[in-house]
């Protein structure tokens, strides 16, 4: 079996934050221990509510920011403190496509400049090879070759996401990082940049780590499937069994919300409505963070942290004192039936 790509091994990033003058110090827990692989050729959906820690993981991967504590082991290398200098050579084997092109590309520079940048900072090539591989990326994301000598705010959304796109797989990296990559721009827009996404991993067969809210689109680009819940991953499975068969209580929530294709299974879908708002990640609960919203939350949720463990299959792993060998259909039944 080949080497995974990606691994985080109790990955984890605190803040520290002051609440007005003369307060003392306290800390946002943004990621708390998040153990995740990620294989070759494989797309891992990172999914969850805004605030879950989404973003702050893929930064930590990135090494955009530095984590707490924990691993990141890239290609086998462990990656988390290592200097700008001893992290430039392994730079080139991950990428990143941040959600807002607008503010992820440099206005001063050419389209033609920006996707460039990449291999001119490693010394890739010639100027002039490094020009026709400019010309061949944007064919790939599907951009005509005169955009190169236009800026950025001369494009749309879309043309921009795909600028974004282009200089993210200059370099040929094993992993791309896509963190919304949709979610800035226009419904009309967002299937053909998921089609071109979708497209190019089958073709280049890259790692992807993708991070959305939206379970309409993991159901379409994703393998594998991880659901994050402040800071913690609660249930992380292949994405037919996240689909079919939703294990943890807050998964069944996020299904529930997600509209179906199917107008029969749409109108026959009952909404599961959780109470309240995502805790505060300054102060989150004891136990298991979701018990605050649970409605079949018992005693123990309250004072134990539950281990994320295999407990339905190998493949399937539940953070979730309730899920028991044979699974949770109680649990699906009596939270959607608000007991």
């Amino acid at each position: 079996m080949s080497e995974p790509v990606l691994v985080l091994r109790g990955l984890t990033k605190e803040f520290a934050v002051r609440r007005g003058l003369g307060s003392s110090r306290r800390r946002v827990h943004a990621v708390d221990g998040v153990d995740l692989e990620i294989g070759q050729g494989e797309v891992l959906a990172l999914v969850g509510e805004s605030g879950s820690g989404k973003s702050t993981l893929a930064r930590c991967v990135a090494r955009v920011l530095e984590p707490t504590a924990g691993q990141v082991l890239l290609l086998g290398t462990d990656i988390t403190h290592l200097s700008r200098r001893a992290l430039r050579p392994h730079r080139r084997h991950l990428s990143m496509v941040f959600q807002d092109p607008s503010s992820s590309l440099n206005p001063r520079m050419t389209c033609e400049a920006i996707v460039e940048e990449p291999m001119r900072v490693v010394r890739a090539g010639s100027a002039q090879e490094r020009g026709g591989r400019v010309a061949d990326l944007f064919r790939q994301v599907g951009l005509r070759s005169e955009l190169r000598y236009r800026y950025p705010h001369e494009l749309s959304g879309g043309q921009r996401q795909r600028v974004a796109l282009a200089r993210a797989l200059a370099l040929d990296p094993d992993l791309l990082i896509a963190d919304e990559p949709v979610s800035a721009l226009d419904v009309s827009v967002q299937a053909s940049i998921l089609n071109l996404i979708a497209d190019l991993q089958e073709e280049r067969r890259f790692s992807m780590l993708f991070i959305t809210h939206n379970l309409s689109v993991v159901e379409f680009v994703a393998h594998r499937v991880a659901v994050m819940y402040l800071g913690r991953i609660v249930e992380e499975a292949p994405r037919e069994q996240i689909f079919a068969d939703p294990q943890h209580p807050y998964t069944q929530a996020l299904l529930s919300a997600a509209p179906a294709p199917d107008p029969e299974r749409q109108r026959s879908r009952r909404r599961i409505l959780l109470q309240g708002d995502l805790p505060s990640p300054i102060d989150p609960p004891s136990g298991c963070h979701f018990h605050t919203r649970c409605p079949i939350a018992v005693e123990r949720c309250y004072r134990e942290v539950p281990e994320l463990s295999g407990i339905t299959s190998e493949r399937h792993l539940v953070r979730c004192h309730l899920v028991t060998a044979a699974g949770a259909p109680r649990i699906a039944e009596r939270v959607a039936a608000g007991s």
